[in-house]
């Protein structure tokens, strides 16, 4: 048998949570050794919200020139759209923001602390690589993210079918594609493609797109984003093989041919070759570890988990934050809880789709008061030809206390951050009102959903609203 190293601990995984647990772990002073047989370089970073961005930015920059007449602005109608270089300089970006990645932590790892192979269990401390090694440690951390799902029914399309993981290796895009998924990554990748030319076709079993939970929001966002292309709701979608070849998509009656499909039907766990039953740890229904969401901990084992893997804020800063306390906990047995932050979801469609805090699902209606503004006469948003979309704010009836929005709005990511930093000060209606809100900008949009808010909440305010406040 193999010698056994051991080590403090072991990391499985080298994404952005992986990255952050050992940027906890080392300083600790611990042996650590980090297992990657997969690409480096992040899920956001090569396949995720930076590249994704990157696109985003250059169709929005092309969608814009049908409006450049009204500034007295001609020729807008001789622009064209290369597209294999447009997606050239989204790749170009895209492997910027990798080797950034890549310079700050691959590249300065001690010999032997990475294990360029995929490991898993023979024991609860236990790992086995692929190239034979064998690693004992006294904690580990599971940080071994996750992939987009394609249904097993679709196999036989596969060659047609685009995920988020082959998207930006793509040197053109199709003349024709239905995206069925319309949450986060869906929406933002069909939303782009449309802008960039593409006939696209939106398809999703919810009722509703971008995650939105609040009825208004979702009336708004569906009338805005389905101008631009056809939003099939309500009906899961169906594929067949048309008679020229190319993919027929069936959908609640509605039926089109198209050459590619833009598959985002949520991703899946990277767990089913870790041989995790060894470890007895309890699992849930998709195979992942049930684990304590301030501890990162897996039940009372020396085990933990972190990032896309565990399947409940895929996002880079909740991962950071995962991987952080994982890797406090492992390397100091300390199994300390930390406070998560406020949730906040960013879609980045045009206009942005924005949750933060409680959304409208999770509110009790008969204690809630809700606040709202419209977007077409703001000032700031007309001036850039932008001014459609909806605010709504909710708040603790009784306190006044902020609980959290949905919103369909242009700056919405600006906006969105503001309400989540007075949401996790747990201000009130009232107290964020005494803030400065300079003219014109948006934020004066959120500053009258506010008002509208305030006047429905039973705390308020001594004196006139906007006082200042004495010294």
């Amino acid at each position: 048998m193999q010698e056994e190293r051991q080590v403090d601990v072991a990391i499985i995984g080298l994404g952005s949570a992986g990255l952050y647990a050992l940027g906890k772990v080392r300083p600790a002073g611990k042996s650590v050794v980090a297992i990657d047989g997969g690409e480096l370089g992040t899920t956001c970073a090569r396949v995720g919200c930076m590249p994704s961005k990157a696109a985003i930015q250059v169709a929005e920059d092309y969608h814009r020139r049908k409006i450049f007449s009204r500034y007295g602005l001609e020729g807008a109608d001789g622009l064209d759209l290369d597209l294999a270089e447009a997606m050239e300089h989204v790749r170009d970006l895209r492997d910027t923001f990798v080797d950034r990645v890549l310079g700050n932590s691959s590249d300065n790892f001690p010999e032997g602390m990475l294990i360029d192979s995929y490991a898993h269990f023979v024991e609860p401390d236990l790992l086995k690589t692929e190239d034979g090694q064998r690693i004992r440690a006294k904690a580990i951390i599971i940080a071994t993210g996750s992939r987009p799902v394609v249904p097993a029914a679709w196999e036989e399309f596969r060659d047609d079918i685009i995920t988020s993981d082959e998207f930006f290796e793509l040197e053109t895009l199709p003349a024709s594609a239905a995206v069925i998924g319309l949450g986060v990554i869906g929406l933002e990748i069909g939303h782009t493609m449309a802008r960039m030319g593409v006939e696209v076709t939106g398809i999703d079993m919810a009722e509703t797109i971008g995650g939105i939970s609040d009825p208004e929001v979702a009336r708004q966002a569906i009338d805005i984003i389905g101008k631009e292309m056809p939003l099939w709701l309500g009906a899961g979608a169906e594929l067949s093989r048309a008679e020229d070849g190319r993919i027929r998509v069936s959908a609640g009656g509605n039926s089109v041919v198209v050459d590619k499909v833009f598959a985002s039907l949520g991703r899946t766990p990277n767990v089913e070759k870790l041989n995790l039953a060894v470890t007895g740890a309890p699992l849930d229904e998709r195979g992942i570890p049930v684990f304590d969401r301030n501890i990162m901990q897996v039940g009372d084992l020396p085990l933990y988990i972190a990032g896309d893997v565990d399947g409940e804020r895929p996002l880079l800063h909740e991962a950071g934050d995962e991987g952080r306390i994982a890797g406090h906990n492992a390397a100091t047995g300390e199994n300390r809880a930390f406070r998560r932050k406020t949730p906040l979801n960013i879609v980045f469609s045009d206009p942005n789709i924005v949750h933060t805090g409680a959304r409208y699902d999770e509110l009790d209606p008969d204690t809630t008061a809700i606040g709202q503004m419209a977007i077409a006469p703001v000032g700031r948003a007309l001036i850039m030809g932008k001014n459609k979309g909806l605010i709504r704010v909710y708040a603790d009836k009784a306190s006044g206390r902020l609980l959290g929005s949905e919103m369909i709005t242009v700056k919405g990511e600006n906006l969105g951050h503001l309400l989540a930093w007075c949401i996790q000060k747990e201000m009130t209606v009232g107290e964020v009102l005494q803030m400065p809100f300079y003219h014109p900008v948006m934020e004066e949009a959120l500053q009258a959903a506010l008002y509208d808010l305030y006047h429905k909440v039973d705390a308020k305010n001594e004196g006139p609203i906007t006082e200042l406040q004495p010294l």
